[in-house]
């Protein structure tokens, strides 16, 4: 393999020298990513209209929670949000407490330029034309920056929909993170990304390898984790047996999210990605899930306050197996220079 197959394409696992060794004063950290969008209706056909920006007293009470707990999330935020004059106030204003950073997130369908056509294939802004998938970038970041005052850092695509050119175009927009790959994963059956075989750990992309890759956290837990994505995709071709190995404790794919994993779930994750030496437990959820009625996870008050009970234990046993929050910045910093020239596998 050649550094040439690497030029922008996020699907293509990294060659060995690319595998980022953090600075071993940082240790074993987690971070927080909030992917930031409108509320829609998930179960209807992709719509450039019928959305709403209403869900900014939960995300307050949200960031409230964060903040007490010594957590500065980074809000990977998409166009409707940003474009909404409470919404971006409300961030901004996080930004310049010091409690929060602000990132990009796309969702193409509501991202200008509107030239694609609307459907499942194309929600995926990864898979759209370069030319396409770069003009909607730069409007994304030129709104943010006129939001608040900078241009974005830190990146995930809308339905982790990034591709072939992605990583080359993030760089040429100045990011210098993405955490669009959620490895152990495979959308392809969607129209989108097969993440399968890609790393948990950080590590370089780019033809010029000048932007960080920062996984989602996925494990494998159960007697058979050993044998982890191997065995786990091989079941899934095989009808019931991936969920009867599920349900016998034998192997399930845990992604360190409160949407769908109970939190017996997430602790076994956790022990298991810190087991593999794992060195950033990258959490994530969608911001409409802070108040009720806007997703599957969090239907009503009772539904809420037990996404709160989840953090609680779940924030309890990091602290109990040594594992701190860290910010964007600090996990910035404790990614060492790359100063070599990338040379031919």
């Amino acid at each position: 393999m050649t550094v040439s197959s690497h030029d922008g394409n996020l699907l293509v696992p990294p060659l060995p020298q690319d595998r980022i060794a953090l600075d071993p004063a940082f240790g074993t950290r987690f971070m927080l990513f909030v992917d930031t969008e409108e509320e829609f209706d998930w179960n209807a056909p992709f719509s450039r209209t019928g959305h709403g920006v209403t869900a900014l007293s939960g995300m307050a009470r949200g960031q409230d929670y964060f903040a007490a707990a010594g957590i500065k999330p980074v809000y990977v935020t998409d166009y409707p949000v940003v474009d909404c004059d409470a919404a971006s106030a409300m961030m901004a204003q996080w930004v310049s407490d010091g409690t929060a950073d602000v990132g990009a997130h796309l969702h193409p369908w509501v991202n200008p330029p509107h030239v694609e056509k609307v459907n499942a294939a194309n929600s995926y802004v990864g898979f759209l034309p370069e030319a396409v998938e770069r003009a909607k970038l730069e409007a994304l970041c030129r709104r943010i920056e006129e939001r608040f005052g900078q241009r974005p850092i830190a990146y995930r695509a809308g339905r982790y929909g990034v591709g072939p050119n992605s990583a080359r175009l993030l760089g040429d927009a100045g990011f210098r993170l993405d955490s669009s790959v959620r490895s152990r994963f495979d959308y392809s059956q969607q129209h989108g990304p097969d993440f399968c075989g890609l790393p948990q750990t950080p590590y370089w992309a780019g033809p010029d390898r000048n932007l960080v890759e920062l996984p989602l956290s996925t494990a494998f837990v159960g007697l058979l984790r050993g044998a982890g994505e191997r065995l786990y995709r091989a079941a899934q071709t095989m009808g019931p047996l991936a969920g009867a190995l599920s349900r016998a404790r034998m192997l399930s794919r845990v992604p360190l999210t409160p949407e769908g994993i109970s939190a017996s779930e997430a602790i076994a994750a956790i022990d298991a990605l810190i087991e593999e030496r794992v060195p950033v437990l990258n959490f994530s959820f969608h911001s409409p899930t802070l108040e009720p009625g806007h997703t599957p996870y969090v239907r009503n008050e009772a539904d809420r306050a037990a996404f709160y009970n989840w953090w609680d234990r779940v924030l309890t046993h990091l602290a109990k197996r040594g594992v701190r929050a860290a910010s964007l910045d600090q996990f910035l910093n404790a990614v060492p220079m790359r100063i070599e020239t990338c040379q031919a596998a």
